[in-house]
């Protein structure tokens, strides 16, 4: 089994994501941070661009994109946020969504309001 790791801050005591065998994408919790810092924005929709953004940005790292996704887990820290986030997520599709998990978790780290975990898979 090969593995290719992607990682875009090293000083983070994790990867970005993992693709194994060249196909399968396994990405690590996203949040959406301002650039540069260790903040959320105070909009949540603006947070939920960023975030998405954000799974974008790492997705290209592997050469993929959101139409690959094949399961996606959204934590909020308020689940009463369910519909501004999936104004903005709902934006970021142009055919199928993938299949996904919207979960009440409490506090995330930093702050944020949202955290995205999810596989992708090429072709």
């Amino acid at each position: 089994m090969s593995r290719e790791y992607f990682s875009s801050d090293p000083s983070r005591p994790f990867a970005d994501a993992v693709l194994v065998d060249g196909k399968t994408l396994y990405l690590s919790g996203r949040i959406g941070l301002i650039a540069g810092t260790d903040t959320v924005p105070e909009s949540p929709e603006e947070e939920a661009h960023l975030v998405m953004q954000d799974l974008q940005r790492v997705l290209g790292l592997a050469g993929l994109g959101l139409d690959d996704l094949v399961s996606l887990q959204v934590f909020a820290s308020d689940v009463s946020l369910w519909e501004r986030f999936n104004v903005v997520y709902r934006g970021y599709f142009k055919g199928q969504l993938p299949p996904r998990a919207f979960v009440g978790s409490g506090t995330l780290l930093f702050g944020a309001r949202f955290e995205l975990q999810g596989i992708a898979v090429k072709g």
